[in-house]
């Protein structure tokens, strides 16, 4: 895990790339690699990489980066982890490639020798990576099928740059900061900036899996290589008697890749089903010391808040080491100036993944599994079945063209005081009866026809033309996957959970130096259990999940509602942003956009 960045200046007329700026966004990311630092520039001075490393497989400097070919032809910035590397370095030793380091990114630089762009469909990982290409004098970019490694770039039609952070890039001082609306307007309508915008015009994310060329004619569009609804789109499995046994085995074989590193791997605990099944597997997978993380909060002791004490049961009876770490709301106030600054886009969630990487990295932990996916994967949301249902019930009439909107103007004019307490129920017939609609119905903070209260008219026009939010979340579902529950997966694992549940995972984790690795979101593993998404309904594929550890998750835990890693800090942003607690989420949407947006100030001419 690491934080890369590069400049390649394509246009013969563009000056070569200044040392000072390659430097400038490298030591940004400071946090992403204080193990080593390293940085390269091709034999013509056209291209310069930078790169920042947190060591987790080969420690020693051998397996620095920017990393070399044998002959220089070829190098190699490189942040993630490739889980099938070992696999795939025995491949190529015994077609007769030697290798220098037992590192996963060397595999990369002479995999892509030997395969070019179709390397990516061998992989088995998280990554994001830039390698160049002097033979052919051009760069190849690739981005992980679920998009868990952050990867950004901005052209001005000279220079291509891109880096692991936006703050990191603009950090670099030639990239301009003219504001993306579709990023703000995005931002408002889902609590995170929807890829492949960020709230800069100039700079966008290259979309999760995908690879980009780009060489003197400048870059190509992004070329994807995998679809999840592609995936979800398998023929449903016919015979589901195995539900169990097909779970454990897949799950229990991404386990046992994602514990693959030369450091100790941890485990993120609360007291649900996805972290406890990842800890109990990790034992199956003979990990013999687990140290397990969880958050506990004084205002939760003695309610059914407070996860530490079922997560101790659940330690216990896995014979992991169980490390509590509690917050209190002072240390989140004086921590809050830094979450911002490391958000590096900005997000109603993540505090709790900042304080519980917090807590691993004064554990002396560098990677720690985590729970998240579980509910993607698994049906585990409410949303799995309340936009079934709604889609079946307001299909007809929402069908009729115009009537969701002249409904909600008849609740406006009659009943005015209905859309304020509830705008989601004035919007139910304009949005609920199709797929696409009812989820940003489900997933909204705020719905489209509410912004124009929060931004100017013209912004907002401006922003949801850029954005088209539901010809975007209508392309998540192409080609359309096979089952209503498969249809919702596909929508959460393509938006929220990339959007904001992975991106938080990263800027958290980072901000920390710490790892964080996700079994649950795996591209294998979505293949295997894609064909069973039908069956995973009313709780089935999470209670196969618990029951996937040789020794089970007790039923008291495996029964229990859904909470998650929950952090109080529904009353503390109440109280800091001046909103009442059921409307939480709304003002910490203003609030973190006040922060984070409104005040970006135009860099000088």
């Amino acid at each position: 895990m690491c934080g890369l960045n590069g400049i390649f200046a394509f246009n013969s007329a563009a000056p070569n790339p200044s040392e000072a700026e390659l430097v400038a966004t490298r030591d940004h990311m400071a946090a992403r690699g204080p193990d080593g630092f390293g940085a390269w520039r091709s034999a013509e001075g056209r291209c310069a990489l930078g790169h920042r490393r947190l060591a987790i497989i080969d420690l020693d400097e051998r397996a620095l980066q920017p990393m070399l070919s044998d002959d220089g032809q070829t190098a190699i910035v490189f942040n993630g982890e490739i889980y099938n590397y070992a696999d795939l370095r025995a491949e190529l030793e015994g077609q007769g490639q030697r290798f220098r380091t037992t590192s996963d990114t060397e595999t990369l630089l002479h995999l892509y020798r030997r395969d070019g762009a179709a390397m990516v469909e061998r992989l088995r990982g998280m990554f994001a990576f830039a390698i160049w290409d002097g033979a052919k004098q051009g760069l190849f970019l690739a981005r992980d099928p679920y998009g868990i490694k952050p990867l950004y770039y901005a052209n001005d039609g000279w220079t291509f740059r891109f880096a692991s952070q936006v703050k990191a890039l603009m950090a670099g001082g030639a990239i301009s900061d003219a504001p993306e609306p579709a990023g703000a307007v995005g931002f408002m309508l889902y609590g995170s900036v929807p890829e492949p915008f960020t709230l800069y015009r100039e700079v966008r994310a290259v979309p999760a899996g995908c690879t980009q060329w780009v060489d003197a004619a400048g870059p190509r569009e992004p070329m994807p290589f995998v679809s999840l609804s592609g995936i979800l789109a398998a023929p449903t499995a016919r015979d589901t008697r195995d539900l169990d046994a097909q779970v454990r085995s897949a799950v229990l074989d991404s386990v046992r890749r994602h514990m693959i590193a030369d450091v100790e791997v941890g485990v993120f605990l609360s007291a649900g089903i996805d972290s406890g099944a990842l800890l109990g597997l990790m034992r199956d997978a003979g990990q013999t010391r687990v140290r397990a993380i969880t958050l506990g909060f004084d205002e939760f002791i003695g309610t059914p808040e407070d996860e530490a004490p079922l997560a101790a049961e659940v330690a216990n009876l896995y014979g992991a080491e169980h490390i509590v770490r509690r917050v209190a709301r002072r240390e989140f106030e004086d921590d809050l100036p830094a979450i911002l600054a490391a958000m590096d886009q900005p997000s109603i969630d993540g505090v709790n993944t900042w304080f519980v990487a917090k807590a691993a990295k004064e554990a002396g932990l560098k990677v720690a599994l985590s729970g998240l996916g579980g509910d993607e994967l698994l049906a585990g949301y409410p949303s799995f079945a309340d936009i079934p249902r709604w889609v079946n019930w307001l299909k007809i009439p929402a069908a009729a063209p115009g009537l969701g909107v002249a409904a909600r103007g008849l609740i406006t004019a009659f009943a005015p005081g209905m859309v304020g307490r509830s705008p989601k129920a004035a919007g139910m017939l304009e949005y609920g009866g199709d797929y696409a609609g009812a989820y940003l119905l489900r997933r909204g903070v705020f719905l489209p026809f509410e912004l124009k209260r929060l931004l100017s008219r013209a912004f907002v026009r401006e922003g949801m033309r850029r954005l088209a939010p539901l010809h975007r979340l209508n392309a998540s579902l192409t080609p359309r996957p096979s089952s209503p529950l498969a249809r919702v997966s596909a929508l959460e694992s393509a938006n929220y959970m990339r959007n904001q549940l992975l991106r938080d995972a990263d800027w958290a984790g980072m901000a920390h130096s710490l790892e964080i690795r996700t079994p649950l979101v795996d591209i294998a593993l979505l293949r295997a259990l894609a064909p069973l998404t039908a069956s995973f309904g009313h709780g089935a594929g999470k209670r196969a999940l618990a029951r996937a550890p040789s020794t089970p998750l007790p039923a008291h835990i495996a029964e229990r509602a859904k909470t998650g890693f929950v952090v109080p800090t529904n009353a503390w942003v109440a109280q800091a942003a001046g909103v009442t607690k059921g409307q939480t989420s709304r003002g910490w949407a203003r609030e973190v956009y006040a922060r984070q947006i409104q005040p970006l100030p135009p860099r000088a001419a």
